[in-house]
């Protein structure tokens, strides 16, 4: 039986403000916040509301028949929580259906799968954390930034403990092989790979409402018919976009949310079903591993890293960016790390491309590639020195690690030593107390001992 695996995801830029040269040392603080406030709120109002709205709708209205998968960023999380809470009380909504399973993905949208395990690692477990405090379950499946995947990612995933992961079904990768099979990774067997289907998720994501396209304008039974007259043996459509596609990059006036309300009936009617990844990983075997020695993503013509790493610029910023990595992955200072998290989402280089693109480009800001670079540059100068004031630029990591380690162990001996002081502490008290009851005169112990009696005889002789 076909079945289409429906997959959004939610992230929102952290805008930086414009950071001068002469800021460095000063200013510590890098964020626009009217900036943020006002972009959080306007997608909020213009798609995440009434597009997660009419996925509760959906659920609800399906009787379990409708299914859905969503990932949300750290960062874009925080926002939510901060400006637009009505968003996070409908994705609640959403999970109480029963209808939606939230996957993981790195906590601040990132690069770091690209540079550093450590860091990588750190921040997809706090992003999973994350998931299951708010929504009571921890995630099972996994997609990167992007849906960027190498074969090395695949096993550092699989060695987090993920049953499967999101990618993007590129023809260089896939060859002569069609997306509409489960595969798995061929470093790590064991983890199921769901592959995009890049042209069925772009007809919704990016044509849907271009007049000039050959199959405009697409209903829900024209769409559900090009997956029926699939061969039957392709069992599973995994169709991959951005929640933002409903309403911003497909306006609501495009009647794309009256489109997926009517995929569900449209769907039921020739037999096809909707499921979870996780479902979808659970039910179907491999049929073959994938091959992906260089960096594949979701991005541009080439699915590849290019639009954030492509030029000089971009390289220079990101390897400056992580040779600090280490460092920041052993401190503890809270400030940091939440700089750190908002300086590596990926947004950050993307607004440094060069690269010409046939879909609208936003960026920002900035006038241009070089002037998203020159203040990026100046704030990451800044941040750079905090971090050698915590570590000093002249201790290698290896001697930073050792040293941290010998703190550690410090403290967690000065902790015990602690426990022990007031263990000793309180049976000296105690003994104090027993001594100064034994010392008491005898004067004081005796009249509470006669007055028991004395009542006792009182109520016999009453009774």
């Amino acid at each position: 039986m076909k079945t289409i695996c429906l997959y959004f995801e939610i992230h929102q830029i952290v805008h930086l403000k414009r950071y001068r040269f002469f800021d460095i040392g000063l200013d510590h603080y890098y964020c626009d916040d009217f900036a943020n406030e006002s972009s959080i709120n306007d997608i909020a109002e213009r798609s995440y509301i009434p597009a997660l709205t009419t996925l509760v709708e959906m659920a609800k209205n399906s009787n379990g028949y409708f299914k859905v998968a969503l990932s949300i960023s750290g960062v874009a999380m925080e926002q939510l929580e901060i400006y637009a809470p009505a968003v996070v009380d409908l994705l609640h909504q959403l999970n109480d259906t029963d209808c939606c399973e939230f996957l993981a993905e790195p906590y601040s949208h990132g690069l770091s799968s690209l540079a550093n395990e450590d860091c990588f690692r750190e921040e997809v477990m706090r992003m999973s954390g994350k998931i299951k405090q708010l929504f009571g379950k921890a995630p099972k499946v996994f997609r990167n930034s992007s849906l960027i995947y190498t074969d090395k990612i695949g096993a550092q995933v699989s060695a987090m403990g993920f049953k499967g992961m999101l990618t993007e079904g590129a023809k260089h990768i896939l060859g002569w092989k069609s997306p509409h099979y489960v595969y798995n990774c061929n470093m790590a067997p064991n983890l199921k790979l769901l592959l995009r289907d890049f042209k069925l998720s772009d007809d919704i994501g990016l044509r849907f409402s271009n007049s000039d396209w050959s199959e405009y304008p697409l209903f829900a039974d024209k769409y559900i018919d090009w997956i029926a007259g699939y061969p039957e043996e392709e069992q599973v459509y995994n169709i991959f976009m951005e929640l933002s596609a409903l309403g911003i990059f497909q306006p609501l006036s495009s009647n794309i949310l009256e489109f997926f309300k009517a995929l569900p009936a449209c769907a039921k009617e020739k037999g096809i079903t909707f499921s979870t990844p996780s479902e979808v990983i659970g039910k179907l075997k491999s049929v073959a591993a994938i091959d992906a020695n260089h960096p594949v993503s979701w991005v541009d013509e080439e699915r590849d890293v290019s639009v954030w790493l492509g030029n000089v610029l971009q390289r220079e910023a990101f390897n400056k960016l992580y040779s600090v990595a280490e460092r920041v992955h052993l401190c503890n200072d809270r400030r940091i790390k939440q700089d750190w998290d908002y300086l590596q989402a990926s947004n950050n280089f993307r607004f440094m491309t060069t690269k010409p693109s046939n879909v609208g480009f936003y960026r920002g800001i900035y006038d241009s590639p070089y002037d998203a670079f020159t203040n990026y540059m100046n704030i990451l100068g800044d941040f750079i020195k905090r971090v050698n004031s915590l570590y000093p630029e002249d201790i290698d990591n290896e001697e930073l690690n050792s040293l941290l380690t010998t703190i550690k162990n410090q403290g967690q001996e000065i902790e015990s030593l602690t426990n022990k002081v007031e263990t000793l502490e309180t049976k000296l008290a105690k003994k104090k107390e027993a001594e100064k009851r034994a010392a008491a005169p005898a004067t004081e112990k005796q009249p509470a001992a006669r007055k028991a009696p004395a009542k006792k005889r009182v109520t016999e002789k009453a009774e």
